[in-house]
């Protein structure tokens, strides 16, 4: 199989270095990201409840450099907002804001700095943001250091996946994605946990402080293959660097905007499992498991856990499928992850109805669906946009994909800002629906979107 890039400058005998059977630099990709996950997933994984348990309580939130004016932007856009809608609506924010600045990060990195410095600065600026989450005083700052700092990394990080593999080699870079997800989910497995668990015995900011050290040991573990990895600094592409992009290429751009449309809606279904179901557990379920009380931060760990155990399962299944001449496209692969987190959020409507302390094995069900939810639909988008995207703007395009969890994310807050207005029931049956019309879309849309790619990828191989 050949494999080049534009973007990525492979030793001369990298056949002989593989990482699981791809390119050797995929290692040094997928750990920094491992790394790079923990983190933000051990992190997010107390944000909330640590806003409306404790940070914006009174007598604390005093504290916090320059909050009473955030608080009063925040309060003249949304109205007043109570402790946990407050909470909810900074959640939204910056997990959404996360996900926005990779696109301007992708375009920085295609003009200016390229795509290797754009993630070591990316990662300096996320390694410093973590560490000022340890203190409450810099909180604000501490979100904005993560913010642009992930603006750098993300899509730059991903871009560089995908330059490992020939143009025409959809199958390994589907391949190198899903071996890159897999350090996503470890790192979004072991920061729950560890954090959470820190948090539980020694305080909040043990778990934060947690969470900047394995920052730092993920930049260390990029500077290590930083050889390895692209020095470009102008855009993707070497073949036709200013060339104006075609009428065909600008419709490949447009399918792959609405693909992303199409999984904001499971997006916004799926990850209100960081948000508001950590509340609604904390609040519905009996923790109390066998005489150990679970971290409700713990339940973040259950879906990444089984995004990686159900990697080969999935594989195998596929390749049966592609056998006998039914493996689904991609699209339809991303409506089934719609579907699967609809019955998720259905799970939880019916948990709501039951009343009372709920069995701690519905949110953990709950997880399971959106942990196999995942493996569907995310691993799929970045593969196929990496594939289809034109060179000249793929970075940009990689970076876009995170703009779909922007708006997705600032959704998910806006609707955590109501939760305390609708009863469980209600709320987890919006979610469903949610995530049921993105599947809808994704299958009245298929036909289309896939002529569209079909001859992307024709005249990719005639180049």
């Amino acid at each position: 199989m050949n494999r080049h890039s534009s973007g990525t400058r492979q030793p001369s005998r990298v056949h002989e270095r593989t990482f699981l059977g791809e390119p050797r630099a995929l290692a040094y990709l997928a750990f920094t990201e491992a790394w790079e996950r923990f983190s933000y997933y051990g992190m997010i994984a107390l944000l909330v409840l640590y806003m409306s348990q404790a940070l914006l309580l009174p007598g604390r939130v005093e504290h916090v450099v320059g909050f009473s004016v955030f608080r009063a932007g925040l309060e003249a856009v949304f109205g007043p907002l109570s402790t946990l809608a407050l909470a909810s609506q900074i959640f939204g924010l910056y997990t959404g804001f996360v996900y926005f600045t990779p696109v301007l990060g992708g375009i920085v990195a295609d003009r200016w700095i390229g795509q290797r410095n754009a993630v070591v600065l990316g990662a300096v600026l996320m390694s410093a943001g973590h560490i000022a989450m340890a203190f409450d005083a810099s909180f604000l700052l501490a979100l904005a250091l993560l913010i642009v700092g992930c603006g750098f990394l993300k899509g730059n990080i991903s871009a560089q996946v995908g330059s490992l593999y020939a143009e025409n080699d959809s199958a390994g870079r589907t391949r190198g994605f899903s071996i890159f997800s897999i350090g996503i989910n470890v790192g979004a497995v072991a920061g729950p946990l560890l954090c959470g668990l820190l948090a539980q015995l020694y305080g909040w900011h043990a778990g934060f402080g947690l969470a900047g050290v394995l920052m730092l040991i993920g930049l260390a573990t990029y500077l290590a293959g930083y050889r390895n990895l692209s020095a470009s600094v102008r855009a993707h592409s070497t073949r036709h660097p200013s060339a104006a992009l075609t009428a065909a290429q600008w419709r490949t751009i447009a399918a792959l905007i609405v693909v992303m449309a199409i999984t904001m809606f499971q997006s916004i279904a799926y990850y209100q499992n960081t948000n508001i179901a950590l509340v609604w557990i904390d609040r519905s379920v009996d923790l109390e498991f066998i005489g150990f009380h679970v971290p409700v931060a713990w339940f973040n760990s259950i879906d990444p856990l089984v995004s990686i155990i159900c990697v080969p399962f999935l594989f195998a299944l596929w390749r049966r499928q592609a056998a006998h001449g039914g493996e689904p496209g991609e699209v339809i692969k991303i409506a089934t992850g719609a579907w699967l987190a609809c019955i998720a959020n259905l799970l939880l409507v019916a948990g709501s109805v039951a009343g009372g302390r709920v069995s701690v094995f519905v949110p953990v069900v709950y997880d399971v669906l959106l942990g196999v939810a995942f493996l569907y639909y995310w691993p799929t988008l970045l593969a196929l946009v990496s594939r289809a995207a034109p060179p000249r703007v793929r970075a940009t395009m990689m970076g876009s994909v995170f703009l779909s969890m922007f708006l997705a994310n600032i959704t998910i807050g806006m609707l955590g800002g109501i939760y305390e207005r609708m009863t469980p029931p209600k709320f987890w049956a919006l979610h469903a629906a949610i995530a049921g019309a993105g599947g809808i879309l994704a299958l009245l849309l298929n036909r289309r979107l896939k002529q569209v790619f079909a001859a992307a990828a024709d005249a990719a191989a005639r180049d």
